[in-house]
């Protein structure tokens, strides 16, 4: 099944929780939240205060993905705040099955996330353990970049591998997805989709959110 997960890096703070509202009012089942350091990446963003709060005020799944250095220093309260997917770069820490594991004994979901640089054999190892793996398609750390198209090869190989080894990871883009690409990021493999700006930058979001789910239609 294919998965819309507004990316709220680009929504409207001031209005947060009514952005959110639309959201749930169109259905959708995941909201994705960036937290950044200005460490790993040269941006700071969400943290754990606005996680709470949007816990407290929605059932969605919070898709939540950590761009900062050493995330296991975090787990226990990210796990303690309500997020769903606990999400962390490859790239961030040399502790990943510590990571997985306590992911996975709090009953929680685990992701691993890497770079546009960072070839797609580094993570084939972990795929048995996850969750969920994504796959960033610009460089992590702000909202609006243009997609880079050398992704849909690596989108694509990390798809073959799950399907050839029968596991059970969804495969998630972020980064640069719009009306006029997403099929291809599709065609690719990935079955959770990240948008922010093509979203949140709209008037009228909901329209938007429906030309997402006619295409998805495509593809379930």
């Amino acid at each position: 099944m294919i998965k819309l997960s507004p990316s709220i890096l680009s929504a409207d703070f001031v209005k947060l929780g009514e952005e959110i509202k639309i959201l749930e009012k169109e259905g959708i089942k995941y909201i994705h939240i960036d937290v950044m350091d200005g460490m790993f990446v040269p941006n700071i963003s969400i943290g754990m205060p606005v996680i709470k709060s949007i816990r407290q005020n929605t059932n969605m799944v919070l898709d939540s993905h950590f761009m900062i250095e050493k995330p296991e220093r975090y787990i226990d309260k990210f796990i303690e705040l309500g997020c769903d997917i606990i999400n962390f770069h490859f790239e961030a820490t040399d502790k990943h099955m510590e990571i997985i594991n306590k992911v996975k004994n709090s009953n929680k979901k685990v992701g691993m996330t890497i770079k546009p640089n960072t070839s797609y054999e580094e993570i084939l190892p972990y795929l048995q353990y996850l969750d969920l793996v994504l796959v960033m398609s610009v460089e992590p750390g702000f909202g609006g970049q243009k997609f880079i198209e050398d992704s849909l090869i690596k989108i694509s190989a990390i798809r073959d591998y799950i399907n050839k080894n029968d596991l059970k990871c969804e495969l998630e883009v972020d980064g640069g997805i719009k009306l006029d690409n997403v099929e291809k990021v599709l065609e690719a493999g990935a079955n959770v989709i990240v948008v922010g700006s093509d979203i949140f930058e709209k008037e009228d979001k909901a329209t938007i959110i429906n030309k997402y789910n006619e295409i998805f239609k495509n593809f379930r």
